[in-house]
């Protein structure tokens, strides 16, 4: 097939996939058809990359990823080269990255960033009004799209770049394995519509309501769940979410990993949850990543 599957070390719900050096090199050219303004600017032009993509696997390749993705047990897969490959720059992993979000869907229009992406850095030195940026406190689990109207299937995640960085690590939980699912689930309080919020820097001039938990079509509990961001209308909403956070942060179930450069995270947004451990504090600290969220097609 030109990459290869397996396990993570971590979890078997993680699934890892390679690619092979000679296959990523087969990727240069097509991908130079395409520039990164054009890819912002013409949004056919990302289909266009994602079909060179997926010739190069022969055409397996979305087809492996949606079968990932889309089954409960799983859901969750890294994507990275076989050798650590530095002749691939900054644009490449944007280009590698965009195939693979539009070999599963469309991605949503992010207000942070302007565009289908966001390149976000988290430095020494903050003064951000989200966690997202807070290099050392945890940012804690949590899943995305909590606080727009559009609907976030998937969450794509890539390390560009970094330097002097320790600690840091991605942390992420199965909503099926965490302890605690099936009373909080189950509580009424979690299936209220609690009103979202968002702080400047999101660019997203309004409120949304949802439930913490809903249900998928099999019936199985989703999460829909950021600590930041929701705004309790009672006490008995402040200490639900108090409970949550504390359970989650708690649980022993947790798969803590390190991101190599050049790797890429892709999740089902509605089971996994997802964070970062803090980094050590040094005052060079400079991390790169790259975010892609969307729908899948249907």
């Amino acid at each position: 097939m030109g990459f290869s599957i397996s396990d993570h070390e971590n979890s078997k719900r993680i699934k890892l996939i390679k690619f092979k050096e000679d296959d990523l090199d087969r990727l240069i050219f097509p991908f130079k058809k395409h520039s990164i303004l054009s890819l912002e600017y013409k949004p056919f032009s990302r289909f266009s990359l994602a079909k060179s993509l997926d010739e190069v696997f022969e055409n397996k390749l979305s087809k492996t990823l949606n079968e990932i993705l889309n089954d409960r047990k799983t859901g969750t897969v890294i994507v990275e080269p076989e050798v650590s490959n530095k002749k691939f720059d900054k644009d490449f992993l944007i280009k590698i990255s965009t195939g693979l979000a539009y070999l599963i869907g469309n991605p949503n229009f992010d207000s942070m960033s302007g565009k289908y992406y966001a390149r976000f850095h988290v430095k020494h030195q903050d003064s951000s009004d989200s966690y997202l940026r807070k290099a050392y406190t945890n940012l804690d689990l949590h899943t995305d799209g909590t606080y727009v109207k559009e609907k976030t299937d998937w969450l794509i995640m890539t390390k560009m770049e970094e330097q002097n960085v320790n600690g840091g690590e991605s942390v992420i939980l199965h909503l099926d394995d965490w302890e605690h699912l099936d009373e909080l689930s189950q509580d009424p309080v979690g299936q209220q519509n609690f009103i979202w919020g968002s702080p400047k820097s999101k660019n997203v001039d309004y409120k949304v309501e949802h439930p913490v938990f809903t249900k998928d079509k099999k019936g199985k509990p989703t999460i829909s769940y950021i600590d930041q961001f929701p705004e309790p209308k009672n006490m008995e909403q402040g200490l639900f979410l108090q409970k949550l956070s504390d359970s989650l942060e708690e649980s022993k179930k947790k798969v803590i990993f390190p991101l190599p450069v050049g790797s890429i995270i892709f999740s089902n947004n509605y089971f996994w949850l997802h964070g970062r451990k803090a980094f050590i504090e040094h005052t060079g600290l400079s991390r790169e990543l790259l975010r892609i969220r969307g729908t899948f097609f249907n």
